[in-house]
């Protein structure tokens, strides 16, 4: 590189090939026809024109600075590095000549004194290395990615075949279902009428019993009512029972007695049986009177007690106030009505008729054969119906997949039903493609749904670069999570890093061969050395 005044002169190797380009410094080779030395100068700005011998004079005169491309007089100024072996730039012309190397090759610092190392050729073989490394691995990754594509290709021929199977398989099923249900519910009519007679049957024998037990009653309570064993029971003997009386006013008058005796003073045990039709209900037998129920006796005398020590334990003045209750009511309120039980008292009626009347007879062995071959022909229908359900959620599920954007070429199909994890300091994440990104603590506790699959969201030239999860779990205060998974070229498939730009929006750096593209149709991805 020789240097003319405020000009430089270049000679550029290549090959065989040399050509001297001069032009002032600071000047990159695109911009050379704007600075012809024996024309006046413009400005690129278009707004003055003055004499060459102006251009980097270390004053500014164009206010886009470009009369001093060299210099650090104008503050808006751009220096070019030409940096030859490495990739030309440009940095503010603040910057030249202020001690500080700048450019590789040196060129900023001219007239500083400075002794700058020209670091360009190191540079350039350092940059030449990383990007082989990149390009051989683009390289490896292509290879990959090619083999994804015909595993795709060949498992979306397999299931396409296999959801015609399946589909065939569903016709037959459905066929089989139905001619099941045929079966089923043949077998449940007569089972059903079957297990009807023998109910009948059955309440015909309770309704039996129930009217002997009711007639043995009956003649038990004429005996307890006949006093004096004359075999008829008289008004007063009815009066004898209070609970009998018909409007329950404490005063069980003559005429009321007389009422129920059908208007008689009394009755023999033929007449009876009407009688005792209108008091069943009410009558309470001597012999059970005056026995209290089960429990109540240990309750008064737990009662007592508890009074009695009341009295002692607390003199009159120290009786606590009952500030419990209140509390305890205020608990009472907030119990939801299901959740109170209220302790069993006595068993129903129904119940009772049941234990007295027995358990209901074992079925007929005729009515038990029906019952069975019911049952069969129910476990096999019920049996084929899930066969069914089982297969058209796979049908679902195929349809889904082979209509599913891949790419296109289908080249992530492969990370279809895979989950990939990347444990940090505090947390282990998990990307699982086309299904979701969720987060859990590394030492326990419950799981995050950072967003759920949504959509390729790369630019209009690389949509496929770009993952988006969307509709995750709210932040508190705060919007639904959310994650954007960007993809770049690797041999191996691998979430690399994770972040939160934002909060609740993440950010999850994948590599996949899937994404690589074929480096002979791409850049080479040396530096550009035009603009020098």
């Amino acid at each position: 590189m020789v240097m003319f005044g405020h000009f430089v002169l270049l000679v550029l190797f290549g090959g065989a090939m040399s050509a001297e380009v001069q032009r002032p410094r600071g000047v990159p080779l695109s911009k050379r026809q704007f600075y012809e030395e024996d024309k006046p100068f413009t400005c690129l700005d278009g707004s003055r024109t003055i004499p060459f011998d102006r251009v980097n004079d270390d004053y500014c005169d164009c206010v886009d600075g470009s009369d001093e491309p060299g210099t650090a007089a104008c503050p808006n100024g751009n220096f070019h590095c030409t940096n030859a072996g490495f990739r030309p730039a440009f940095i503010p012309s603040s910057r030249v000549n202020d001690g500080i190397c700048d450019c590789c090759d040196t060129t900023d610092e001219y007239n500083s004194g400075i002794d700058c190392q020209n670091t360009c050729r190191e540079l350039g073989r350092k940059e030449k290395e990383e990007l082989e490394k990149i390009a051989e691995i683009a390289k490896e990754g292509f290879m990959f990615k090619k083999q994804l594509i015909q595993e795709a290709k060949q498992g979306l021929e397999d299931k396409k075949s296999k959801l015609g199977d399946v589909q065939n398989s569903k016709k037959d099923l459905e066929a089989k279902v139905e001619a099941l249900r045929t079966v089923k519910e043949t077998a449940e009519q007569p089972e059903k009428e079957a297990k009807e007679r023998h109910l009948k049957a059955w309440e015909e024998q309770k309704a039996v019993i129930r009217m002997e037990k009711d007639k043995a009653r009956m003649a038990d309570v004429f005996l307890e009512l006949d006093d004096d064993d004359d075999s008829f029971v008289s008004v007063a003997e009815l009066q004898s029972h209070s609970e009998l009386d018909p409007d329950s006013d404490a005063s069980f008058t003559e005429a009321e007695a007389q009422g129920l005796l059908g208007g008689v003073d009394k009755v023999d045990t033929v007449a009876f049986e009407t009688v005792w039709n209108n008091i069943k209900e009410k009558y309470v037998s001597e012999s059970t009177a005056d026995v209290p129920p089960p429990g109540e006796t240990a309750q008064e005398e737990i009662r007592d007690t508890s009074s009695d020590n009341d009295s002692e334990n607390y003199p009159d003045e120290d009786i606590p106030e009952e500030e419990d209750d209140e509390d305890m009511d205020e608990d009472d309120e907030d119990m939801d009505e299901g959740d109170y039980k209220a302790p069993p008292t006595s068993r129903t009626d129904d119940k009772k008729d049941d234990d007295e009347e027995g358990a209901m007879p074992p079925y007929e062995q005729e009515t038990q054969t029906l019952i069975d071959a019911a049952q069969k022909a129910r476990d096999e229908f019920n049996e084929a119906e899930k066969a069914l359900r089982e297969v058209e959620d796979q049908i679902r599920n195929l349809e889904k997949e082979i209509s599913f954007d891949f790419g296109p070429s289908s080249e992530f199909a492969y990370l279809y039903s895979q989950c990939y994890e990347l444990t940090t300091g505090e947390y282990v994440y998990r990307l699982c493609p086309f299904n979701r990104v969720s987060q859990k603590p590394k030492f326990g506790g419950s799981e995050t749904n950072l967003g759920t699959w949504g959509k390729w969201a790369g630019p209009e030239d690389n949509i496929y670069s770009v993952m988006k999860y969307e509709h995750g779990t709210g932040c508190w205060q705060g919007p639904n999570r959310s994650t954007t998974v960007k993809l770049t070229c690797g041999k191996e498939t691998i979430v690399t890093s994770t972040s939160e730009p934002s909060r609740c929006e993440y950010l999850m750096e994948f590599t996949s061969p899937a994404i690589c593209q074929d480096p002979t149709s791409s850049d080479s991805g040396h530096p550009d050395h035009e603009e020098l």
